[in-house]
């Protein structure tokens, strides 16, 4: 089993596609996952590029999404470390690659800066890894 560390743009990319995972693949992910996701979809309403049945769809098919999530002290901590030593204002980014880091093999992630954060840090791996053929 192959266990994959998502951020909340994937999770939305995810859901627009309908994606099946393959059956080898687990999902891990901090427990704010699926709130960023939801306020991404609330932009892109706002911004006028769904609509909010769109949108809410796209939140139920979130939902569905079988996802490990993690809160756990370790991985606070684990996430404050990464912070710290990249000089990060924020404790976000350090979430995800702190769960990559301690509960995955690999880090999938859409948004750029999160993938440009986590080079030389944790493995990446791409959007098609996560795909059933």
């Amino acid at each position: 089993m192959t266990r994959f560390a998502i951020d909340p743009a994937t999770l939305v990319q995810l859901a627009e596609g309908d994606h099946r995972i393959s059956a080898s693949h687990q999902l891990v992910a901090p427990q704010s996952i699926r709130s960023l996701a939801l306020g991404l979809l609330l932009q892109r309403v706002r911004d006028g590029e769904l609509t909010e049945s769109a949108a809410l769809t796209l939140h139920q098919r979130m939902t569905k999404q079988t996802i490990r999530l993690l809160g756990d002290r370790v991985s606070r901590r684990v996430a404050w470390q990464i912070a710290l030593a990249q000089g990060w204002t924020s404790i976000l980014p350090a979430e995800y690659l702190a769960v990559a880091t301690l509960q995955a093999d690999a880090l999938v992630a859409v948004d750029p800066e999160l993938v440009a954060a986590a080079a030389g840090i944790v493995p990446l791996a791409t959007f098609a890894n996560l795909i059933a053929p």
